[in-house]
């Protein structure tokens, strides 16, 4: 434990929220502060891409799904506490896993021990997760949503066009230390876009918060990689609000657009939906 909590992600934590009018300009391929969270007043993300990173979808930008998390957090942990440990580091494997196609690039896993999977089904190898997408191997098949029918691009504008405002994450609960990290997380925000299920189906959201919880237990090394992560929830309870928390004020969005139509309006290319 003492050792996870000395590592420099944890330390940089004592002093992250410090901004500074004078602080050196980024190099061009690192996050920007409104995406590390530094100009909100709180380093919350904090990955360093090598100089020669490829990124996926071009460079995140997190400013608006940070603008949900700390404007919509239930819980604001101490800078140096597990869960605010636990928060940092599964936000920077989600920058790379989900932004940078390349594993060899990867830094938050041991990418020849790495494996995920999602209520004890078939495990994703470090290499299946860049091929499939985080999305499809997370939510998988579902009654409105097929992982296997959508590859990290179409999934990448398929949640993005639902939650035009972001779909944030916070870790809620460390229960255990490393090396074996059990935590509780919750996923949040407005629905306001709008949704395509596997079908082609569009609908609109009424803009009201969805909220999904669950557990993750991951397997950290001594340098804090990630070996292995087991997910725990319920996909339905993500993509059955995304059929069923529609805007009844207005006519269906198929039936406005036309059947199998796309209403691209409620996508923002080049931000990120979530974490």
């Amino acid at each position: 434990l003492l050792s996870f909590l000395l590592h420099p992600w944890a330390m940089a934590a004592e002093t992250a929220g410090a901004v500074t009018a004078n602080s050196q300009e980024k190099p061009e391929h690192c996050l920007s502060d409104e995406s590390t969270g530094a100009a909100f007043g709180e380093e919350i993300r904090d990955y360093e891409p090598s100089p020669d990173v490829v990124w996926r979808f071009g460079k995140p930008n997190y400013m608006q799904v940070n603008k949900t998390y700390f404007a919509h957090r239930t819980l604001e942990h101490e800078p140096r506490s597990l869960e605010a440990v636990v928060g940092r580091l599964m936000k920077n494997w989600e920058v790379e896993c989900h932004h940078i196609a390349d594993i060899h690039q990867w830094k938050t896993m041991d990418i020849d021990k790495f494996k995920v999977a999602v209520n004890g089904g078939c495990p994703f190898a470090a290499e299946q997760l860049a091929k499939i997408g985080r999305y499809n191997a997370i939510v998988g098949e579902t009654a409105a949503y097929s992982g296997r029918a959508n590859d990290p691009s179409s999934s990448h504008r398929v949640f993005s066009c639902a939650f035009p405002e972001s779909f944030a994450w916070e870790c809620l609960e460390v229960f255990s230390g490393p090396p074996s990290v059990l935590f509780k997380w919750r996923h949040f925000g407005k629905y306001s876009g709008v949704f395509t299920d596997r079908a082609g189906r569009q609908y609109k959201g009424n803009g009201k918060m969805v909220n999904v919880v669950g557990l993750c237990l991951a397997k950290v090394n001594s340098q804090l990689k990630l070996e292995a992560m087991d997910v725990y929830y319920n996909p339905e309870d993500l993509t059955s609000k995304l059929t069923t928390m529609v805007d009844f004020n207005s006519r269906g969005i198929t039936e406005e657009i036309g059947e199998g139509g796309k209403d691209d309006s409620y996508c923002k290319p080049g931000s990120c939906a979530c974490m």
